[in-house]
């Protein structure tokens, strides 16, 4: 048994067996709220206790915690990622049989053996080897400028293919920090409301009092002192401030002052709750004064990258989240995403990105916390938002987004799309300029001096439609 004090992490999963608390649950499931736990209740290890003194008897060692099995679906999912073959070199190594064999039969045909050499000079597949490695690091160099980290050519490669992007929403979709986004208030003005309902929650540890105390000090609304401050693990806070009785909480926390509300009330809360949003209710002396509505922030041009995607030749976007079912069609609705699975485990993302991949679609998953490691890795392409992206997630994902911002997602499919286009033309210039030497051989136009100097041309406008390429790109597509 252990005791876990208030603002400790969680060191083993295990069942409550005394006290009451909320633990934040975002590492493993991506809820963007505090989870009320009560005696019975089960923890899971690397949880963040926020309040309330709990004794916990441990049901799993560290080996099989939580934790660990997410640790492992990571690295069964990186063993499982095959490396992809690479076409061209195929074509270099036949290449090289094929113009000895063309010499040979050349020289046979001919009689001559400087025709049989030139021919042997211009066909090295040195143009062809350079179409792909030139264009890429061309590529890699661009998106570094824009903060944007692609560890490997193959990724590069695979991310043109990308059909379906899924994303977790807190913390890459969202800002992961609650803040007011509703106030309605009733019979009294709205500040002074706010300052009632901040004077209360000012003692309060809840992500949600704070939150309010914070809105309202921004607002520079003044408080007042509160006395008689009691907090309700999973109910809320009351205490008598300016010799009121002021109540900040859920229904449960009403109920038991036998504070009743009309219909239509309760209407509007159920409005805010398929939303998503978290909402607090304000009484003063047993009546109900006004609604405080908070909620997680999408994040800046969302609605944006989605509309860039799907441009780019994206089919599906999914959103995959461990939060509740209303929050997440909520965001989806307001970011333009087309499917919605909530209230998903680790496991269970892995699950759903294994099924779509089993159905021959590439897919990219897009995530920031430990939970989503093991997709990260599973997927085709996993990208991880490298400021607030845990460290687990940057290491497993193929790319990272240095500056968090969304619609780098879009530049990075687009980028993927122009570099296979520019692989294609450098590959049809060298194989061309291949024909044509070898045509000017058996002709006996060129001879192996002048046929290296076309061979050497070749190279050279692989590696300077590559450098084209990084110009055309020298900005935020």
């Amino acid at each position: 048994m252990i005791r876990i004090l208030p603002g400790e992490i969680i060191v083993a999963d295990g069942e409550i067996i005394s006290g009451e608390t909320s633990v934040n649950q975002s590492v493993l499931t991506g809820e963007s709220l505090p989870v009320d736990k009560f005696v019975g209740d089960v923890v899971f290890t690397g949880t963040l206790n926020c309040f309330g003194s709990i004794d916990v008897a441990v049901t799993k060692t560290l080996q099989n915690s939580s934790l660990k099995k997410m640790v492992l679906l990571a690295k069964e999912a990186e063993n499982k990622q095959a490396p992809m073959q690479k076409i061209v070199d195929k074509w270099a190594q036949c290449l090289v049989p094929i113009a000895c064999l063309i010499a040979i039969v050349g020289y046979f045909i001919t009689k001559d053996l400087i025709k049989a050499v030139t021919i042997l000079v211009v066909f090295c597949p040195c143009a062809l080897a350079l179409a792909t490695p030139v264009s890429i690091v061309a590529a890699i160099g661009q998106a570094t400028k824009f903060g944007v980290v692609i560890k490997s050519g193959e990724a590069l490669e695979k991310m043109g293919k990308v059909s379906v992007v899924a994303f977790d929403k807190t913390g890459t979709l969202t800002k992961g920090i609650l803040e007011v986004s509703d106030i309605i208030s009733f019979n009294i003005e709205e500040n002074k409301l706010l300052s009632l309902a901040a004077s209360c929650e000012s003692h309060s540890e809840h992500p949600i009092g704070k939150a309010i105390t914070s809105y309202v000090r921004e607002k520079k609304i003044p408080t007042h002192r509160v006395s008689n401050f009691v907090m309700s693990i999973g109910k809320g806070v009351h205490g008598i401030v300016q010799e009121k009785l002021i109540l900040c909480g859920n229904e449960k926390l009403l109920e038991d002052f036998h504070v009743s509300y009309e219909d239509s009330l309760k209407l509007t809360l159920n409005e805010f709750y398929s939303q998503g949003k978290a909402v607090v209710i304000i009484a003063g002396d047993y009546k109900v004064i006004g609604f405080i509505a908070l909620s997680d922030v999408l994040k800046e041009n969302v609605k944006e990258a989605i509309y860039s995607l799907h441009s780019a030749g994206i089919h599906r976007t999914i959103l995959l989240t461990g939060d509740n079912k209303n929050a997440a069609e909520y965001i989806a609705k307001k970011s333009g995403i087309t499917e919605v699975n909530s209230s998903l485990l680790p496991e269970d993302k892995v699950s759903i990105i294994s099924q779509i991949e089993n159905e021959g679609d590439y897919i990219c998953m897009i995530g920031d916390g430990i939970n989503d490691a093991a997709a990260l890795k599973t997927s085709s392409i996993g990208m991880a938002m490298g400021t607030m992206g845990s460290d687990i997630a940057i290491d497993a994902a193929d790319i990272a987004l240095m500056g968090d911002d969304i619609v780098k997602t879009a530049y990075v499919k687009r980028l993927s799309n122009a570099i296979i286009y520019n692989i294609k033309i450098n590959i049809s210039i060298s194989m061309i300029i291949n024909v044509i030497a070898i045509t000017l051989s058996l002709l006996g136009i060129l001879n192996p001096i002048t046929g290296a100097l076309v061979h050497n041309i070749g190279s050279v406008l692989v590696v300077m439609n590559a450098a084209r390429f990084a110009r055309l790109y020298d900005k935020k597509v």
